[in-house]
């Protein structure tokens, strides 16, 4: 299985490796089947989950209400689900 999939034309679902505070906010390549992504923002109070989300939306050029996460909100490891993406994830994150 990928790291994304879509389940229809306008929702693409990501499956993501968070690594909270980082020193910057990036991608760092594939880790278990999952997109690893290092956040510059402490897991303190939902902080990481809301960098996250703010992430997405700029990368995939849509608003934060279209970045809904769906799994993992206390994991490490997380479903997002990113509604009507103006681009593909393998343009968005080329690994």
């Amino acid at each position: 299985m990928s790291w994304f999939q879509y389940e229809s034309p306008q929702c693409c679902v990501l499956i993501l490796h968070i690594q909270p505070g980082a020193k910057r906010t990036e991608v760092a390549g594939l880790h278990g089947g999952a997109l690893k992504i290092r956040l510059a923002a402490a897991p303190v109070e939902g902080e990481a989950n809301a960098a996250l989300l703010k992430y997405l939306a700029a990368c995939f050029g849509v608003r934060r209400n279209q970045v809904v996460l769906k799994h993992g909100a206390a994991s490490r490891r997380k479903v997002v689900e990113i509604l009507q993406p103006k681009y593909s994830p393998e343009a968005v994150f080329q690994v």
